[in-house]
């Protein structure tokens, strides 16, 4: 049986190198290019040689897909006019090369607050970059598992794409704890409830959210297992955002609102959602989890 091997406890590279066929990943403006953010350097604040993100085309399963990961142990992933600047062109490039697809590897705070209006502009950028992609053809397949989690822009990021993959132990979302507590006290959200945080952000709440679409272990061969079978999924089939997604996307955030606006936990939604035993969800591993979500879909 082979040994499992952790998502979220990998480096971005790590990631890149065990998810994709081995030894087809092939870096795009590697660190010996040494291009770095201009702005860092002038507030005295670390740089790398890669800004914290690595890009690059690679295969997985034999198909050549493009792809990208964000360092977390840089900056936590947060995003600055370089960093970005890197997933436009490979956005941009993958149009260009059609390739099958583009896996992005998310994991960012957002965006940098030394670089401020660069980053905002560059996360935009990346935005639109995105849906170009998907309108001419390449599906975007993101995946979420990282310490960091995917929050401001790139949690907007992410939710452009076709597909989104996360672990119970990823986190998606627009603003984080912190951010939150600050702006609306702590009342409105504790940021040092760790299980309130996991409830609120974290991979299960997305997924029955309908805010990703596969939840998997933290396990690198189920994550490539997954993006693997996303990308084939989307062999001949449009990836553009349409009129009727937009306005079906629309009616779910509408009904959300609507039935859990006042519920003031996780918890609350869960059982309103009326999943079995909805205080015990976090205790549920993934398989036993994605079962009760399928049952209760079903009625049983």
């Amino acid at each position: 049986m082979k040994r499992q091997v952790s998502y979220q406890e990998a480096s971005a590279r790590e990631r890149l190198h065990q998810l994709f066929d081995a030894g087809s990943f092939e870096e795009f403006i590697p660190p010996s290019a040494r291009v770095i953010s201009p702005h860092l350097a002038q507030l005295n604040a670390p740089v790398a040689f890669d800004d914290g993100v690595a890009i690059g085309r690679a295969l997985l399963g034999g198909v050549a897909v493009y792809a990208a990961a964000q360092e977390g142990g840089f900056m936590g992933g947060a995003v600055g006019e370089v960093h970005g600047a890197k997933l436009v062109g490979l956005l941009r490039r993958a149009v260009t090369d059609k390739v099958a697809a583009v896996v992005l590897l998310v994991e960012s705070g957002g965006v940098r607050l030394h670089e401020a209006n660069a980053g905002l502009i560059a996360v935009s950028e990346v935005m639109r970059a995105l849906l170009d992609a998907r309108a001419a053809g390449v599906p975007v397949v993101v995946l979420v598992g990282g310490s960091n989690g995917a929050f401001g822009g790139m949690g907007i990021v992410t939710r452009c794409a076709n597909v989104v993959v996360m672990s119970e132990e990823g986190r998606l979302a627009m603003s984080g704890p912190e951010v939150i507590e600050t702006a609306n006290g702590v009342e409105e959200f504790d940021s040092r409830d760790r299980a309130l945080v996991w409830r609120s952000t974290g991979g299960k709440h997305r997924y029955l959210m309908g805010d990703c679409q596969r939840i998997v272990a933290d396990d690198m061969e189920a994550f490539r297992a997954a993006a693997q079978e996303a990308v084939a999924a989307f062999a001949g089939q449009s990836s553009a955002l349409t009129l009727e997604a937009l306005e079906a996307e629309q009616r779910m955030l509408d009904d959300r609102l609507t039935r859990f606006g006042a519920l003031p936990d996780p918890v609350d939604i869960w059982s309103a959602m009326q999943m079995p035993q909805a205080a015990n969800i976090p205790m549920l591993d993934v398989d036993s989890f994605i079962a009760a979500a399928a049952n209760r879909r079903q009625g049983v």
